[in-house]
């Protein structure tokens, strides 16, 4: 059973669905409004759980119903706790989502109780991270924390994926050094670089991200797949075309897949490949977590 360690976020979504995503300034009737549970970390470690993975997650959340939630959710998903901490005087983190006729979203965070997380929060996790065979950082925490946790993977010899999401244009560049695997999609890609990437040159940019630091670049681009770039290897993987229902958390549907790939020992390009059918799966049914695919349902698609 490969073992996964997620260092994130968790979070409430509260997703309100629109003709289309409001101007600024402009107030919208909306025809359908859902709460699931959210945040790039928390989705992650779901994803992973999902296709059997052990899986342990350190976060924060506050002493709230959400937070209370949150949890119940973690354990009836068979994730460990251990690590997740409760705020005494935070409130939980919440995500209000927009999303429009098309399946397309706007995303606002307010991370709350994530915010309190600490290095020392990482550390006391060393020996979770030092047992995973892969650890899964990202940047909705406070950066810190992830440059923590990512120098105990290196220290521990655990590969490490680096999700830049959301991007920033201050990430220290010992970030990209520390990670085995960067996987962030168009949008990071060009915060980062400080330019579009253009169609035609997903290669050249994945190749562009190496230079700063990692081992390997799964650049992600949406219905059109992604771009591998490593030693040895470059390629771009198709995906399959699909129409979607809400996009929301198809990113974090690829991320998790692709740590459950390279923790039961795949190569890249297979694990990208496999998370490029979990992520069009995930597109085709309204909600985050609540539209990630279960082993138990993809066997019936076999």
């Amino acid at each position: 059973m490969p073992q996964i360690c997620v260092v994130g976020a968790a979070l409430i979504d509260l997703v309100a669905y629109v003709p289309r995503l409001p101007a600024v300034g402009e107030t919208l009737h909306g025809s359908v409004f859902r709460t699931g549970f959210g945040g790039k970390g928390a989705n992650q470690a779901a994803m992973a759980a999902k296709l059997g993975a052990r899986v342990s997650m350190v976060t924060r959340v506050g002493r709230d119903t959400f937070g209370d939630s949150m949890l119940e959710n973690f354990h009836e998903l068979g994730i460990d706790t251990t690590h997740v901490g409760v705020d005494e005087s935070t409130s939980s983190g919440v995500a209000p989502i927009a999303v429009d006729a098309n399946g397309d979203n706007a995303i606002v965070i307010v991370t709350g109780a994530n915010d309190r997380l600490t290095p020392a929060d990482a550390e006391r996790a060393r020996e979770t991270i030092a047992a995973a065979d892969v650890l899964v950082c990202q940047l909705e925490i406070p950066h810190d924390v992830t440059l923590a946790a990512l120098s105990i993977a290196r220290e521990e010899s655990t590969l490490a994926i680096l999700n830049p999401a959301p991007a920033a244009r201050d990430l220290p560049c010992a970030a990209f050094e520390l990670a085995d695997v960067l996987c962030p999609n168009e949008s990071e890609a060009a915060l980062i670089l400080g330019r579009e990437v253009d169609a035609g040159e997903e290669l050249a940019a994945a190749r562009e991200l190496r230079s700063l630091g990692p081992r390997a670049v799964v650049l992600t681009l949406g219905e059109r797949g992604c771009a591998i770039s490593t030693d040895g290897l470059e390629l771009v993987r198709a995906a399959e075309p699909v129409a979607a229902v809400d996009t929301t958390g198809a990113g974090d549907a690829f991320v998790g897949t692709l740590a459950v790939g390279l923790a039961l020992g795949e190569d890249l390009a297979a694990a990208a490949a496999r998370a490029n059918h979990i992520a069009a799966m995930s597109v085709r049914l309204p909600g985050t977590q609540s539209s990630f695919p279960s082993l138990d349902l993809l066997s019936r698609h076999r």
